[in-house]
């Protein structure tokens, strides 16, 4: 309607003025509601077409939008393992700290599993215990079986040596039985020693990997216990969360709540139309009224603009994906941030805004080398932001009276 206006304060009414004075046509006499659309046709034409003209260079090089939201972003609640509830430490829109207890699941369970590992600790420090009694007991075997080898060494040699002297004085068999006795004495030795040897590998090798196997198992049993106790992961508030003791959480199927990080609104998620897609830039200042802070208009930059449509995405499936499945034309994704600090500060996490983005063609216009007819369509361009600067404001303006009194106050 505004552009509608302008554009007839330039074509319909100098058409008028003419008719009036030059040919002394009069509103009620010569044109009339059924003869204006010939009497006036020049200008009616000139309007449409110029209105037409300027709606399409003013949404083109200044697109808008009303999809522009202050995205923020939650943290679900939930437990690493399913569990039921013990105790509940924090209630609903309650502020809790990184690290503050939220709730705590029965641990009975992690509590057997952390005493049968120490027990098991126990047990192979008894088990050590009795490793050392044995390697004493090895020890005083292999000092008897060597008391008893030398002591049939001694008869061995007593034998041998008095058979050298008089061969009649004693028996082959004799000496044989001798070296008989020689031969078991060192073989209990050796029993006595490998006796000792595998006593010592229990105590050096095979028990502390058992106790160490117990401890990583008591470490494992205590680290499941700490983790019954859920703490907040960041500052915030905690919404839905209607946890009571005795219900069942499921870290899949039934979270515990949601929490919301303290966090100020420092830009906005704006969705333009595809059509703006070589119009938008970063760097382009732009302007958004919401409704959350109304009769205020905050200047905004662009920066960043997404270089993908969320509406063309796709993941791998068991079936091919028909390109007419994708109906929905999606938007180009702009960040725009305050341009002056705290811009947003008032503006509540989640708020929906309008944003306009208004084209600049300052630095080309200060090309010494641009015609005089470029240069003409470019301050155009720059020119027509004002209309949709202006439609803004009247937008921010008239929003309170739509939202409050036409829609009756939802």
């Amino acid at each position: 309607m505004f552009e509608l206006l302008l554009c007839s304060a330039i074509t319909v009414l100098p058409d008028y003025l003419y008719r009036r004075y030059a040919q002394s046509k009069r509103i009620g006499r010569e044109i009339t509601l059924f003869s204006v659309w010939y009497e006036l046709r020049w200008g009616i034409t000139f309007c449409v077409i110029l209105t037409v003209s300027l709606i399409t260079t003013i949404f083109y090089f200044h697109p808008s939008t009303s999809s522009a939201v202050s995205v923020f972003r939650t943290v679900t609640i939930l437990p690493e393992s399913n569990g039921r509830v013990a105790e509940t430490f924090v209630d609903i829109n309650q502020h809790v700290a990184e690290g503050q207890p939220l709730f705590r699941l029965d641990t009975a369970e992690q509590e057997a599993e952390i005493e049968t590992a120490r027990r098991r600790i126990a047990e192979v420090d008894a088990a050590m215990t009795v490793a050392q009694s044995q390697l004493a007991e090895a020890e005083g075997r292999i000092r008897q079986a060597r008391g008893s080898l030398r002591q049939a060494q001694d008869e061995y040699e007593t034998r041998a040596e008095l058979m050298q002297r008089n061969p009649d004085a004693i028996s082959q068999r004799e000496v044989d039985r001798a070296q008989v006795a020689v031969d078991t004495a060192q073989g209990a030795v050796d029993a006595a020693v490998a006796g000792k040897a595998a006593v010592q590998s229990q105590l050096d090798f095979a028990l502390p990997a058992q106790r160490a196997s117990a401890e990583a198992a008591l470490a494992e049993a205590e680290v499941a216990r700490s983790k019954a106790t859920v703490v907040a992961g960041t500052d915030g508030i905690v919404q839905q969360f209607a946890l009571r003791p005795g219900d069942v959480v499921n870290p899949m199927l039934r979270p515990a709540g949601i929490l919301v990080p303290d966090r100020r609104v420092t830009g906005l998620a704006a969705g333009f139309g595809q059509i703006e897609a070589q119009v938008l830039k970063v760097g382009m200042v732009g302007e958004v009224a919401c409704p959350a802070v109304p009769f205020t208009v905050i200047p905004v930059v662009v920066t960043e603009v997404q270089d993908v449509i969320a509406a063309g995405q796709i993941r791998p499936t068991d079936q091919l994906q028909d390109v007419a499945a994708f109906v929905q034309p999606g938007t180009i994704t702009v960040i725009m941030e305050p341009l002056y600090e705290g811009g947003l500060d008032r503006l509540p996490q989640g708020a929906s805004c309008t944003a306009n983005a208004y084209t600049s063609n300052h630095d080309a216009l200060q090309d010494p080398d641009i015609g005089a007819l470029h240069a003409f369509v470019l301050h155009a361009i720059d020119a027509t932001g004002l209309v949709h600067a202006a439609l803004l404001r009247l937008q921010a303006l008239i929003l309170p009276v739509r939202t409050l009194v036409l829609s009756g106050g939802h």
